[in-house]
């Protein structure tokens, strides 16, 4: 999946805020990690996240127009760790 591929109908019902933190999660993907494949793009109605879920288990996020987060998940004990950069992230992913 690329970037283009993502489900516009869905992405269209993001309000502002929202739509700022789409755009703050593509500018941290193309900065951080451009040639990792992507998983998912979406918004989490939950929790107010708008992410993409990368093939290497690293998810970067954004809610509320506020900065990214990298997120991994260990799906083992299900906690998740939220962090500033990517290559923090990566690090986390490695430990785990």
């Amino acid at each position: 999946m690329n970037l283009l591929e993502v489900n516009v109908e869905k992405m269209s019902q993001l309000k502002a805020l929202d739509f700022e933190s789409w755009l703050l999660v593509q500018k941290a993907y193309r900065n951080e990690c451009w040639n990792e494949p992507i998983m998912e793009c979406g918004f989490n109605q939950n929790s107010g996240y708008v992410y993409i879920a990368l093939d290497n288990g690293i998810s970067i996020a954004s809610c509320f127009g506020q900065s990214v987060d990298y997120i991994v998940t260990d799906f083992e004990t299900g906690d998740e760790y939220f962090l500033d950069t990517y290559n923090e992230a990566i690090e986390k992913l490695n430990e785990l």
